[in-house]
């Protein structure tokens, strides 16, 4: 086992994840259930699904794409998301 790419992805997600809707979802789901195990449970098998998800299908198109086209690809899909946060107005409350 690498231990430091296991380190490296731990700290990656757990700091992408602080913070995000789904943490919010998650306290709010545990501050107005009687069952909060339930909702860990819930919430961790889910966190643990999508990884896994995302893990397949790096490891899937990395070996049907060359690595430089799925760095471009990535770019190109960073840039676009940034330009539309960039240049999209916004909305007045």
């Amino acid at each position: 086992m690498d231990w430091n790419l296991l380190g490296l992805s731990f700290v990656a997600v757990f700091l992408s994840e602080l913070g995000d809707k789904s943490q919010v979802a998650a306290i709010a789901l545990g501050g107005t259930s009687n069952h909060p195990r339930a909702v860990f449970l819930g919430t961790a098998g889910a966190l643990l699904l999508t990884s896994f998800l995302g893990v397949f299908l790096g490891a899937t198109t990395a070996q049907v794409l060359p690595t430089q086209w799925v760095k471009l690809l990535a770019a190109v899909g960073f840039l676009i998301m940034g330009l539309r946060l960039v240049l999209t107005p916004a909305e007045a409350d």
